[in-house]
């Protein structure tokens, strides 16, 4: 039986509840019959062109008729038109190419070996439909806005309705409406005015490209937000976990994910403390080496005129120059560059007698660790604290490095990211009944994971059941 009433007014009525704050959703006043009878055309904007509504809608070809809302809404959110008649108690679905497709882009920076290959492009528009594609729920919403007094960019808030706390909501908007700039050209400007804790080196925003990333953090009770020209997304709040988690962690097996985690945690603190290791056990504590190490490396310093540390330090900022060498150049000339120069680097450098091998060994297994951390600006925070680390380690020995630890671990303890705290779960694990251990340093199998995040609203969280 079906429920879709006869008056337009209250179609337009319904559409306008059903997807009330869902920007990407857009209504269309339509005549057909020479004008003589009005229509309602709903569809989701990226989804269906206006060619599309010239071909179709004028012409009323290849449409179903549909008998009830909820297969209207169904249809809508497939990426499909939607047309309601005055005085017809039946809706039409009006097909259409539906989402965009893997031509649009490819994520280039988070790479998976498994799972979806459609990356964010530079139009806000698609980036909301690329994540409208994966989440057909009307409750997710999409609140559109423009921020930048001459540019005018636009910009998109993308949550689900029941799962975030309204006041997340109300936070990111004071935020976004306390600064007054001329233009936003990238999501960075953006993240840069709205940080709560701008000294920190930490991210408290988490970037992707991946719209199955952000995807599933608006299932998480968390917020996405899309800037237009940037192929790069904005997600809140975050914390330190979150930043080591690929996408490809929930399409493996969970033995898989957890030994991936355990390798991504554990270069993370080598990138940070691996060169400053090494220059506090050459230079200070050289009795904890074996012998036959402690003279290997004596014959490998045997006229290298720069202290350990010097040594280190060449070679790390000699790395650092190719690495934004190979940036800046053209994609296979900047390869051609990373590779090839830091093979002639490091191997000149040795037959000259400038460094010793064995820091050629130090610092190219320290790029190797900031690598595999997935999020990049993530990764940028160690390196920088890199260098810390050396100059306490020379000074102080391993107890500078250590440290260095414990001030870093301070400062993590102090952080917050919209009012969750960044060592989450590691830290206030009671705050979602221990639930988000599960899906830390290790990831429990799949059935194991049955509440969302302490992101989502206390009482939203059961994301997983059994049936029966």
């Amino acid at each position: 039986m079906g429920d879709i009433a006869s008056a337009l007014s209250e179609n337009r009525r319904w559409a306008a509840e059903r997807f009330a704050r869902c920007g990407d959703i857009l209504q269309r006043q339509v005549f057909l019959d020479d004008g003589r009878r009005e229509g309602l055309l709903v569809y989701v904007e990226a989804a269906v062109s206006n060619l599309m509504l010239e071909e179709h809608v004028i012409g009323l070809s290849d449409v179903q008729p549909l008998s009830s809302y909820k297969e209207a809404q169904e249809a809508l959110l497939a990426g499909n038109g939607i047309l309601f008649l005055e005085g017809d108690e039946r809706a039409y679905k009006i097909s259409s190419k539906g989402y965009p497709g893997i031509g649009v882009s490819k994520a280039e920076s988070e790479k998976v070996m498994r799972g979806s290959r459609e990356g964010f492009t530079e139009s806000e528009k698609i980036n909301v439909a690329l994540i409208r594609k994966r989440l057909r729920d009307p409750r997710m919403k999409v609140e559109e806005q423009t921020v930048g007094s001459r540019s005018h960019t636009m910009t998109a808030l993308i949550y689900m309705e029941d799962l975030i706390y309204p006041r997340l909501l109300d936070t990111i908007r004071e935020r976004m409406d306390s600064y007054e700039i001329d233009g936003i050209m990238d999501s960075g400007m953006l993240e840069q005015l709205t940080e709560k804790h701008w000294l920190s080196p930490f991210p408290q925003f988490q970037s992707t490209e991946r719209p199955d990333r952000a995807a599933a953090a608006v299932l998480e009770g968390r917020i996405v937000l899309a800037v237009d020209h940037s192929p790069t997304v904005l997600i809140f709040p975050s914390d330190y976990n979150s930043f080591f988690q690929t996408c490809d962690d929930w399409y493996n097996r969970f033995e898989i994910a957890s030994f991936a985690r355990f390798l991504r945690f554990f270069a993370a603190i080598l990138a940070m403390s691996f060169p400053a290791i090494y220059v506090a056990v050459t230079t200070w504590h050289t009795s904890l080496l074996p012998t036959n190490l402690v003279l290997s490396m004596a014959e490998a310093r045997r006229g290298v005129p720069f202290p350990s540390v010097g040594e280190v330090l060449l070679m790390e900022i000699s790395f650092e120059l190719i690495r934004e060498a190979g940036i800046r150049l053209p994609g296979p000339i900047g390869n051609t560059i990373g590779i090839v120069g830091g093979l002639i680097i490091g191997q000149s450098a040795v037959a000259a007698n400038v460094v010793s091998p064995i820091v050629v060994i130090v610092v190219a297994f320290t790029a190797l660790c900031s690598f595999a951390i997935p999020n990049e600006e993530f990764a940028s925070a160690f390196r920088l604290l890199k260098y810390g680390c050396i100059f306490m380690g020379a000074w102080l020995g391993l107890y500078g490095v250590l440290l260095s630890y414990l001030w870093v671990l301070i400062h993590l303890s102090h952080l917050n990211s919209f009012g969750i705290p960044y060592l989450m779960p590691y830290v206030a694990s009671d705050l979602n009944g221990y639930e988000d251990e599960k899906d830390s340093l290790l990831r429990f199998p799949m059935r194991m994971l049955t509440r969302r995040p302490v992101f989502a609203r206390r009482d939203a969280r059961i994301k997983l059941r059994r049936k029966d």
